[in-house]
């Protein structure tokens, strides 16, 4: 009982709740969708989930520092992975990368869900040694980071998972400018970009990115029927569900499965059509209840490391929250994105609710370090006196 009570008091319980609460509403939207065809959503994610708490509750009683001190096991983990997908990767139904293995069972994963926790912690490291040896406002030390982004980022690329590559970048942004790396950098990167456009556009990108991007910009509605029509129809079931929706297991589109992909990359529409604007918002306010903690936990940190850490875990679920929303609202292309604890799929709740054990290892050991700062105050003022 003194072991559990110091864990509640160690431990940021607000992020748990908020985190278990939208887990609970994810099992909720699923179970409500599993009527529209045969496949079991619900079994494998609710094994997920509870792989995922239990790893999560393990991380957070871990020193997080252990983490960046073994950074090479992240790296020989994420290479490893990279590999195995080049080797054994496979196709599933409604996705066009090669980013998936097979595993008995009939089950699969994504092991770039598990290549970004991996990608955090090296670059946490990568950025913690260049501030401790003075370099990380000097061009070569920018360059580096550069280059350690790119080497994911290209490999994913590879793989035919863009939008997976988009997360790397926004994770590389977000945790370079927590670090302090000077905007002369940012500036200089944002403008080869820009200039770079019309490389990416017509090289990078193939025909079928190219029309997702066209589709959002189709005034006549001839997107409608091909490239705009998933979005459309995902639009159409969340304005169908006004304010409180049809309720759980009622929607009438979400039965006959209208919009495809509803079980994961939009799975809003489900909690448009059945729990209505109000159901929407709820899960809105509990990404952004989470995206909040993640980011007072970072400044409360006392370490650099612990605090990249936790800005790295609040990019990923950020920019995965933010496209996905914008995704499936029709301001950003369709580029395969799951929205963070509630889209189907074991691997990303997974890989997610790690992320949250690393953000309360931090917390733990981030209170640990006061405790014992304060203790040595109060034992050195009584030395003096």
């Amino acid at each position: 009982m003194n072991k559990l009570t110091d864990f509640f008091q160690k431990t940021d319980v607000v992020l748990w709740l908020l985190t278990f609460s939208a887990v609970i509403y994810s099992l909720l939207l699923i179970s409500s969708m599993q009527r529209s065809g045969d496949y079991n959503y619900l079994r494998p994610q609710l094994a997920a989930v509870v792989v995922g708490m239990a790893a999560a509750v393990l991380i957070s009683f871990a020193d997080y520092r252990f983490l960046i001190r073994r950074w090479y096991f992240a790296l020989l983990i994420g290479i490893a992975l990279i590999i195995l997908v080049f080797i054994f990767g496979m196709r599933v139904d409604g996705t066009d990368d090669m980013a998936w293995i097979a595993l008995p069972g009939g089950v699969s994963f994504q092991p770039s869900e598990f290549i970004k926790i991996c990608f955090i912690i090296t670059f946490s490291k990568h950025l913690c040694y260049l501030t401790e040896k003075k370099l990380l406002e000097h061009p070569l030390g920018a360059a580096t980071l550069v280059l350690h982004a790119l080497i994911p980022i290209v490999m994913i690329h590879m793989q035919g998972d863009d939008g997976t590559m988009l997360i790397f970048a926004m994770i590389f942004l977000i945790m370079s400018y927590v670090a302090g790396v000077q905007l002369r950098y940012f500036i200089v990167l944002g403008a080869l970009v820009l200039v770079g456009i019309p490389i990416i556009w017509n090289f990078v990108m193939n025909e079928e990115h190219r029309n997702r991007f066209r589709a959002l910009f189709d005034l006549d509605g001839n997107a409608m029927t091909t490239y705009g029509w998933q979005q459309y129809q995902g639009k159409v079931s969340i304005a169908g569900g006004e304010l409180t929706g049809s309720g759980l297991y009622h929607g009438s589109r979400v039965e006959h499965a209208i919009v495809p992909e509803q079980e994961n990359d939009f799975i809003l529409t489900v909690a448009g059509e059945e729990t209505g604007f109000l159901g929407c918002l709820l899960v809105i306010a509990l990404l952004f209840g989470i995206m909040i903690k993640m980011i007072i936990n970072a400044a409360n940190a006392t370490e650099t490391d612990g605090k990249l850490l936790c800005a790295g875990v609040f990019a990923s679920f950020a920019s995965q929250s933010i496209i996905n929303i914008g995704m499936e609202l029709g301001f950003f292309p369709v580029i395969g994105i799951t929205l963070p604890l509630f889209s189907a799929g074991g691997t990303s709740v997974t890989a997610t609710l790690i992320g949250v054990g690393i953000v309360q290892s931090v917390r733990g050991h981030t209170l640990d370090d006061m405790e014992t700062a304060k203790i040595r105050r109060g034992s050195q003022s009584r030395t003096r006196l």
